[in-house]
């Protein structure tokens, strides 16, 4: 399936390959790198490139290009989510998955890559498997290694691998048992002018820190598990029980994992959680404007949000703008038009605002609409679908 692998910075240099069969020359990533160029930003390069021999499918994370090269046809969507699970990987092992860091543990790599990939078909994916098949790095194994030329590969077959639950290792003790589940949604929106919401949907997951002795048998379940729409489960989750009941019944990974991502429509009523009010208007008889936004909480239960970054396009005949908040910093770059408002937390007694005039070019034409708002931010222990806090049970666990 997959026949290789190539790791492209965001300035277009190959910094990494790995080859599974036949060796795959640098120059198909030439095709790569024609779509790069006609892309306006780094997100925007096609995840499928066809070329007359390959296929190039990619995935963009952490300023990296995961390009996998490929020659007959499958389904796309097979090799871009092994390709997320490669980053995935990269990020446990190494805390961080950025070149500087990769290139210093490019033997590891290599070493997860081989167990990950089998003749160009997934094999190993779980973290479990491969921490007991290739040993994380650490600053003493790493001397021990070059000192008596050993490797990080493991002696034994991981025990996983011989029972009928391969992503959990077998006799895994702790002296304290825990199990943290966090459910983190993000909300997409269009409001119009008025404050009616146009679209809205969620796309949300459950990540899971399991650390619990012995095989555990775990149902999880929802006040309102209706909500869920699309939903994506770990092979761990028993699926006809879910289809039956709703509840989600699972032996678990040991450590963190991905227990389920999931989407909720627009046809359900998603309550946005901030409002922006704005009046941005351009006088016909002179070439300056009024520009004004200020930024409030909404239905939030309570909870503080922050982290909110404001931006807007400007249209082309904007030359300055000069303007003032009432908290956090502002840019704006005459270049490219684009206003950026750093926020910061919302205060609700004193809501955060931004004023100031708009200098246009002389003669220049009124703008026919106003700009488009941007706006994002966090909100920490709220789940804007409604989501209620999962309800936890434990069966069979000694």
């Amino acid at each position: 399936m997959i026949h290789s692998l190539f790791l492209i910075n965001s300035s277009g240099d190959i910094f990494l390959e790995k080859h599974w069969k036949s060796v795959v020359s640098r120059s198909v990533c030439d095709y790569f790198f024609e779509a790069q160029e006609r892309a306006t930003e780094a997100e925007n390069v096609p995840p499928v490139i066809p070329t007359p021999h390959h296929y190039l499918l990619s995935v963009y994370r952490h300023k990296i290009f995961f390009v996998a090269v490929i020659q007959t046809e499958v389904p796309p969507l097979f090799v871009i989510e092994f390709l997320h699970r490669v980053v995935d990987t990269f990020q446990d092992y190494f805390g961080v998955c950025s070149e500087p860091v990769i290139k210093d543990n490019v033997v590891v790599v290599y070493e997860v890559l081989e167990e990950m990939l089998d003749n160009g078909f997934p094999l190993a994916t779980e973290s479990n498997i491969l921490k007991e098949l290739i040993k994380p790095p650490t600053i003493l194994r790493t001397v021990v290694n070059t000192i008596t030329g050993s490797t990080n590969v493991g002696d034994q077959l991981p025990t996983g691998q011989l029972s009928v639950v391969p992503w959990r290792r077998t006799g895994v003790k702790y002296t304290n048992n825990e199990a943290y589940f966090d459910v983190v949604e993000e909300i997409d929106a269009i409001i119009d002018k008025s404050g009616s919401t146009i679209t809205a949907e969620i796309q949300g997951v459950i990540d899971a820190c399991v650390k619990l002795t012995g095989m555990p048998d775990l149902t999880l379940s929802f006040m309102n598990p209706r909500l869920l729409d699309d939903v994506s489960f770990h092979p761990c989750v028993r699926f006809k029980r879910w289809e039956s009941e709703r509840i989600l019944s699972f032996i678990p990974p040991d450590g963190n994992f991905r227990l389920l991502s999931y989407h909720v429509s627009a046809q359900n009523l998603v309550a946005i959680p901030v409002y922006v009010k704005h009046n941005i208007s351009f006088r016909d008889s002179t070439s300056l404007g009024r520009f004004e936004i200020t930024v409030g909480p909404k239905q939030t239960m309570g909870k503080t949000i922050e982290g909110v970054i404001v931006t807007s396009q400007m249209p082309k005949g904007v030359l300055n703008m000069s303007l003032s908040p009432s908290q956090g910093t502002h840019t704006f770059d005459p270049v490219t038009k684009m206003l950026s408002w750093d926020v910061g937390k919302i205060n609700p007694q004193k809501l955060p605002s931004l004023k100031g005039t708009v200098s246009l070019q002389a003669g220049a034409s009124r703008p026919d609409e106003n700009p488009t708002i941007n706006l994002q931010f966090k909100i920490q222990q709220l789940a804007i679908s409604g989501l209620n806090p999962p309800l936890f049970a434990k069966e069979d666990w000694p």
